[in-house]
């Protein structure tokens, strides 16, 4: 009932208020998703995963760092679903354990690299120029940079860890929301709606901020959704590469280096957590490819 009534007042043709407009929208934008299967499977392995890490404490069987070296390398049986590592801890403890930490490192390089990106990409498409010239300049040479070398190289310059690895993804990973940013400003500036907002003296910076920067938004998030698979990939290569998360810490990275050299006599040490990595850089293709076509008025 209380369903059946949210529907009807979100899709009312003639909203009362701007907030009923606001969630009429956001309602449309998921019942679009929700006829997408591949963007619904790509959520539910998403919000598995993330569950899964979130009640990682309460879920996983063993302590991941407990070390029992008289059941090393056991096979996935009953009482260790995934089979142990050359330590013998348990490869499934420390598969939810090790979520934390890279979906962690994801989102932490997300929630810094979009607003960077977004008001770099504002600034530049708006103000035009000199200014624009000098920040896309930047931006070009940052691109110029494979991601994974330049990461190393800012990892290199401070010290392997965590938060080296999240400030050297975020460092490289901004100048694609920027050249994004820009070309949604440099199309929505000419506008009559912003020259009218000109006409009433409103600052630029209020234009860029109160009405530019959300109608980008849209955008980037569709880029962000599809950029996570690759975050994923480099925070792992990272850890793998020894630069990332350090030992003992379960992340999915530093998993498959220490076990790549018994991959071929005992394949699950280095097949499961890559299987993770796999499943869940793969959700994030599948929901990004979804939220763009629900939210790029070109694809609709």
């Amino acid at each position: 009932m209380i369903q059946t009534s949210f529907r009807n007042w979100a899709l009312d043709e003639t909203p009362a208020s701007r907030s009923q407009a606001n969630w009429g929208r956001r309602y449309r934008i998921w019942l679009s998703l929700k006829s997408n299967p591949l963007a619904m499977i790509g959520l539910g392995i998403i919000l598995l995963f993330a569950l899964l890490s979130l009640f990682a404490p309460l879920i996983a069987p063993y302590d991941p760092s407990l070390q029992n070296l008289g059941n090393r390398l056991a096979r996935p049986s009953a009482g260790h679903w995934f089979g142990t590592d050359e330590l013998g801890r348990d490869i499934l403890s420390r598969i939810l354990f090790g979520g934390r930490v890279t979906l962690g490192m994801v989102v932490s390089v997300v929630a810094v690299v979009a607003p960077i990106g977004l008001a770099v990409g504002c600034v530049a498409g708006y103000m035009g120029g000199v200014v624009d010239s000098a920040l896309m300049r930047i931006t070009d040479v940052f691109l110029a940079f494979p991601r994974l070398i330049l990461a190393l190289a800012f990892v290199a310059a401070l010290k392997p860890g965590v938060e080296s690895a999240i400030l050297a993804i975020a460092l490289t990973a901004w100048p694609p929301y920027a050249r994004l940013a820009r070309a949604e400003t440099m199309t929505i500036r000419n506008t009559d709606y912003v020259a009218a907002y000109r006409l009433t003296g409103a600052s630029r910076w209020r234009i860029m901020l109160r009405h530019i920067a959300p109608l980008c938004v849209p955008s980037l998030i569709v880029r962000t959704t599809l950029d996570m698979s690759s975050i994923i990939i480099t925070a792992a290569s990272l850890g793998f590469l020894g630069m990332g998360a350090q030992a003992p810490s379960p992340e999915w990275g530093a998993m498959i280096a220490t076990a790549k050299r018994f991959i071929f006599e005992q394949w699950w040490v280095a097949t499961i957590p890559g299987i993770a990595i796999f499943m869940v850089s793969l959700a994030f293709n599948f929901l990004g490819d979804g939220l763009r076509d629900v939210l790029d008025p070109k694809q609709n």
